[in-house]
């Protein structure tokens, strides 16, 4: 058995469920061709998730940046064939999470310079300032110096703007606009940051009365940088 021979029985299995719900030939490729290139970073290695996520960010590093939302969301759905989690695979099958043409959001064509400076002329309706100034106001409790507020909330504006289009409150949406804007982020660590931020943003935008229990200060990238 090859040191690749898990990853390539994962791809084969993956791209067989895609073509069963209908997948054609270049929609295929397209997922295939990505993979291909994340496959040789996680051969031999343990089935970790940071470990996963950390191979993805090599393979995205490779691609077209506007094609990003589309590949992000081909690396969560092999993830699972690649630990093998049947039980995951059947239950997001059965909840039809696998979609031959997933909604994935644009990517801005602007800097992250030119997108933050627009950020700060933006006008945001009560709806908007409401999670964010509770989003704040936590930061603060926590011990959170002026300059973490304003770098954080600055980052939640900029995410703010692209959830003006969703449909539905839910997490699939804010994940979707969150992939949009993660090709705009060139320093991985500047883009860790923003991730970190949504992650905790969002049980504030839900109106989770225990959001302020997802704050993290203290951890790599938790400075306002």
């Amino acid at each position: 058995m090859s040191n690749t021979d898990r990853e390539y029985q994962a791809l084969s299995a993956y791209l067989r469920l895609l073509e069963n719900k209908g997948a054609d030939a270049d929609n295929l490729f397209k997922r295939k061709a990505f993979l291909m290139k994340l496959i040789p970073l996680l051969a031999g290695h343990e089935q970790d998730g940071e470990f996963y996520q950390s191979q993805t960010d090599v393979a995205l590093n490779s691609c077209d940046k506007s094609t990003w939302p589309f590949l992000i969301n081909v690396a969560m759905e092999y993830y699972h064939f690649w630990i093998n989690d049947i039980k995951a695979i059947a239950a997001l099958h059965a909840s039809g999470a696998y979609h031959v043409e997933p909604v994935v959001a644009s990517v801005p064509t602007d800097n992250l310079k030119t997108l933050l400076s627009k950020v700060d002329k933006e006008q945001f309706s009560v709806t908007e300032k409401w999670p964010l100034k509770a989003y704040a106001a936590a930061l603060r409790e926590e011990g959170a110096d002026q300059d973490v507020v304003d770098t954080r909330t600055r980052l939640v504006k900029l995410l703010l703007i692209s959830l003006r289009d969703v449909e539905t409150k839910d997490g699939s949406s804010y994940r979707i606009a969150v992939h949009g804007l993660l090709p705009v982020f060139v320093m991985k660590e500047t883009r860790d940051m923003f991730l970190m931020v949504v992650r905790e943003f969002f049980y504030f935008w839900i109106g989770d009365p225990d959001a302020v229990n997802h704050i993290v200060l203290n951890s790599p990238g938790s400075a306002g940088r």
